[in-house]
């Protein structure tokens, strides 16, 4: 069995893989405070659940990085794999400067190529909203948006007026109260911007790709678009566990 680890600015995604398939998913909330012993804590259910024989860590969080690492390392005696240089991961990077590439996008351009294996573009819907352009093995382009959430926080706090709201789609686009219509904003308007964005994308690139969309927001946000997606939650743990077969 092995452990898989998304670590993100909002989440940390743990999943259970039989080295085939992802067989569970779990998510935690990525508190910079908390010591390896308290994520063990946390987690301790599911790590003792199984016998695991590899750990593949993708982080963008430096600090919890190492707090993991070192929570595999004490409890599950593993040395666990960590996305970054150094590391096969099947996936060209056609960028400027490849090294700044972050290692959730790598990730989940591996997952569209292994599991597709056609162009796409993934709509990543997290702390920050990214879509990237990957053709078959090469990711050669990305979109970064201030995330739904974000979005969302910073017009509650540069706005006097403004109540802080749920996270939910309003029955209607036009609102008639105000938190009907903030709603309707960030979560209408996200999937009208990826609409657009993704037609701009056709018109630049003249590529017959698939659309994925990932990520923590996805659920609520890509029924709203009107383009067609494959909705893939799992997209950056698969990409995780392909990247692990390249390298062992």
């Amino acid at each position: 069995m092995i452990l898989l680890f998304d670590i993100g600015n909002t989440n940390i995604v743990l999943g259970v893989s039989d080295g085939e398939k992802i067989l569970s998913s779990y998510r935690y909330h990525s508190l910079t405070t908390k010591t390896a012993h308290e994520f063990y804590l946390s987690m301790k259910d599911i790590l003792n659940e199984h016998q695991y024989e590899d750990a593949v860590i993708s982080s963008v969080v430096p600090i919890l990085t190492s707090a993991i690492k070192k929570m595999v390392k004490d409890y599950l005696n593993i040395e666990p794999m960590i996305l970054g240089n150094g590391l096969k991961t099947g996936i060209e990077i056609k960028t400027v400067n490849p090294k700044e590439v972050g290692a959730d996008l790598v990730a989940a351009s591996a997952g569209a190529y292994s599991k597709y294996n056609k162009s796409s573009v993934i709509v990543d819907l997290g702390t920050a909203s990214k879509i990237l352009y990957v053709e078959k093995n090469m990711l050669k382009g990305a979109i970064i948006m201030p995330g739904v959430k974000t979005s969302m926080k910073s017009l509650v706090n540069n706005t006097a007026l403004l109540p802080s709201i749920e996270m939910a789609v309003p029955k209607n686009v036009l609102g008639t109260n105000t938190i009907d219509a903030m709603q309707s904003g960030v979560t209408y308007g996200v999937a009208a911007s990826i609409d657009g964005l993704v037609r701009k994308i056709k018109k630049e690139v003249k590529d017959d790709f698939i659309l994925i969309g990932t990520g923590g927001l996805s659920k609520l946000i890509i029924p709203l678009c009107e383009e067609e997606f494959i909705l893939d939650p799992n997209l950056i743990l698969d990409g995780l566990l392909y990247i692990y077969h390249k390298n062992k």
